[in-house]
């Protein structure tokens, strides 16, 4: 293995299979211009990333830290995602005023929202580091090998912080592999400009989500400001609107049938190098099991938002996040199976180990151990997802978690000093913990989630706390009774939810009390029992496989060294190119590449909480007042297109390029048929689903009537 690791030294090409599908890394771009330059981009390699000089990765934002953006005019203006935007618009809204509902356009830029919280990251440079991480890790193995390169990676990124003006991060690619610096500038100061009224940037709601054809207006628009220096700062009044190094002119051309088509962003997760251990897990354990525990989660959450305004409005931003990764596993797990994607992974072992035969003995029994790690792991996976999924989803319970760091310090006897410190660091988790809770909802998640674990779970892994407290002090003869009437005493006696308590009995005086809360009782029974038992072996298989991992993925990069092989996504900035295409799923069924408004009426619903629109929009699409952003040649106004680029979550948002650099779109989801993807991509299947960049200019003009903002992009025809 050490042999193997050494030769990998010498590999600085990154590595793929087909034009359309790769999460290219943009220092690296110009090994694929030629494919790209084949599918129609004008660009050179250095307008799409230099450190040098402007380029087009000037304008493309790491936002909020899980989407992408960009900037669409010299003033800082910012485009993404309505959902993207989501959690900072309803945090902005109230019941009497509600832009999440209704929508949002500042008339003057004095009036944009300050969004607290809301930060962008732009990408200053990234950096080879492989040399510097390898020699410091040397030969650590296991749990060694990410100390020593949190060290290394902290040092280097210190290094390249020119003294606080940027914050740096180094990732590791191909499994430990390769290893890259970012240099990132973030700017926190960002301002709510506009939103679509909820009904056109979240139309179709679950219905149509992962769905395609699509008629949803997924944007929104923000601006980045800047102190007088330009330079990140604080909120102030006084910053003014960023002035970019590149902004991305506008094209309101349309798109055509194999028109090139590029994205750029900040995909956040693939595994396309799971093996078929892997995926066989997530088709019978992990992905059904998410997928069960979410769907309680939002009957609940749905009973409740729909009797009070005011929760529904609370709850907005977070049923959306539980909903769409409810409905992706859902999906995911499907499309596994209907591409037959374990055999797939299984044809593809077959070959490696055909070929490591003659390559390496070493290397031999990688996959043989990978199939006794899973075995060893399997029969705890699902307790780690619902510890995960189901018994930290109640605000009540987050918090009481937070008292273990109290226990230990008590048992260990500190300083009274001390105690009073964690105290007031628990009294501040507080304020985040149950900022936007409402009890009777969480009290019913609290039963439904320990009901859930009670049943699911092997008696065996089951923590104390039910024994003792659930159906010792409730009977055991009605499972649901006996949780509902716990959750019932748990709420209605702790002293976590009672601020006036808390901050007499939160000190080095009372601490033993606090120990004995209810809530804190089951919140430390369920983290001790996971703890002690479940997550030393977790762990073990975590760091088994890390090492299996880097020494399969280095061997496919020997094995496949004539080809290109791309990295997995990992949150930092990619490029994806490909066309605009048609699709047919399906025997007799065939999907155009684009939709149009017309099909918003079609699918409207007066008074659906998924299929209506304002008044106001349905006159606008019945008048077919499209004005400038008709497409003349379909005779009336596109909605959204789709490409055959290669995205995945944390790409939401991400600007949909042209040949010549400029916006046509904005990428916002994926289609039904290659749920699949981020695990094997589909060259038949996968699509890209981009609201037209004319839809979004017409909603904000014709609908919110922000004509004004038109004036400062640069748009051509």
């Amino acid at each position: 293995m050490k042999k193997l690791l050494f030769l990998l030294l010498i590999i600085t090409a990154q590595f793929s299979s087909k034009a359309d599908e790769g999460m290219w890394m943009p220092l690296l771009i110009s090994q694929n211009y030629e494919a790209m330059q084949r599918m129609g981009l004008k660009l050179t390699p250095e307008q799409i990333y230099s450190i040098n000089n402007s380029s087009m990765k000037d304008a493309i934002v790491h936002f909020g830290g899980g989407c992408t953006g960009e900037i669409i005019s010299s003033k800082g203006l910012l485009l993404t995602n309505h959902h993207c935007g989501y959690d900072a618009i309803a945090s902005l809204s109230s019941v009497s005023q509600n832009f999440l509902m209704n929508g949002f356009m500042a008339d003057r830029i004095e009036e944009e929202l300050p969004c607290p919280g809301l930060s962008v990251k732009f990408l200053s440079r990234i950096e080879d580091v492989t040399a510097k991480v390898n020699n410091y890790i040397n030969d650590a193995y296991g749990k060694d090998v990410e100390t020593r390169f949190a060290e290394i990676a902290k040092e280097i990124a210190n290094a390249a912080n020119e003294n606080g003006t940027y914050e740096s991060e180094v990732k590791s690619f191909y499994a430990g592999n390769k290893y890259y610096l970012f240099v990132y500038q973030r700017f926190t100061d960002v301002r709510l400009v506009s939103a679509p009224p909820e009904n056109l940037g979240k139309f179709g709601g679950d219905t149509d989500n992962w769905m395609w054809p699509r008629h949803t207006c997924d944007f929104s628009m923000f601006r980045v400001y800047s102190n007088n220096d330009n330079k990140p700062a604080p909120y102030s009044q006084n910053n003014r609107p960023y002035i970019p190094k590149h902004h991305l002119p506008v094209s309101v051309k349309g798109v055509r049938e194999n028109d090139y088509a590029m994205i750029m962003g900040y995909p956040g997760r693939t595994t396309r190098y799971l093996t078929s251990y892997g995926v066989d897990l997530a088709i019978n354990v992990s992905n059904p099991s998410v997928v069960k525990i979410r769907d309680k989660r939002l009957s609940i959450m749905r009973e409740e938002m729909e009797k009070d305004p005011a929760v529904d409005l609370q709850y907005a931003s977070s049923y959306a996040s539980i909903a769409n990764y409810w409905k992706y596993f859902i999906g995911q797990t499907e499309q596994l199976k209907n591409l037959n994607i374990l055999a797939q992974k299984q044809r593809e072992e077959s070959e490696f180990q055909s070929w490591v035969s003659g390559y390496d003995r070493d290397l031999k029994s990688v996959l043989p151990d990978y199939q006794r790690a899973y075995a060893n792991y399997t029969p705890y996976a699902k307790h780690q997802t619902y510890y995960r999924e189901a018994f930290m989803a109640p605000a009540l319970t987050k918090l009481a978690m937070g008292f273990e760091m109290i226990e230990k310090a008590y048992n260990a006897r500190v300083s009274r000093d001390s105690l009073d410190k964690l105290c007031k660091r628990v009294m501040m988790m507080r304020k985040g913990a149950l900022n936007n809770m409402n009890e009777t909802l969480d009290k019913r998640v609290f039963s439904a989630m320990n009901l859930l674990f009670y049943q699911d779970i092997p008696r065996a892994q089951h923590p104390s706390v039910y024994a003792t407290e659930v159906f010792g002090k409730f009977g055991s003869e009605n499972w649901q009774k006996a949780f509902d009437d716990y959750a019932n005493y748990v709420y209605s006696t702790t002293a976590l939810l009672d601020s006036n308590k808390m901050k007499n009995l939160c000190n080095a005086d009372n601490v033993e009390k606090l120990l004995r809360d209810p809530a804190v009782v089951h919140a430390l029974s369920v983290v001790k029992n996971y703890k002690e038992y479940y997550e030393p072996q977790i762990n073990d298989f975590n760091y088994e496989m890390f090492e299996l991992n880097r020494a399969y993925q280095g061997a496919l990069l020997v094995k496949n060294k004539n080809k290109q092989m791309y990295p997995d996504a990992n949150s930092t900035m990619r490029v994806t190119y490909g066309k605009v295409n048609s699709y047919a799923p399906k025997d007799a069924v065939f999907f155009n590449y684009y939709t149009m408004a017309d099909g918003l009426l079609e699918k409207y619903k007066a008074g659906d909480k998924e299929f209506d629109l304002q008044p106001k929009i349905v006159g606008l699409l019945k008048n077919k007042d499209y004005g400038p952003y008709e497409d003349r040649n379909l005779g009336g106004l596109v909605t959204c297109f789709i490409t055959t680029n290669d995205i995945t979550g944390g790409n939401s948002g991400s600007p949909v390029i042209n040949g010549n650099g400029e916006l046509i779109g904005c990428a916002f989801d994926g289609n039904w048929e290659a749920m699949s993807g981020d695990i094997a991509f589909d060259k038949r299947y996968k699509r890209t689903i981009c609201a037209d960049i004319r839809y979004i200019l017409w909603v904000v003009d014709k609908v919110l009537d922000g004509r004004r903002l038109m004036d400062e992009m640069t748009i051509r025809n």
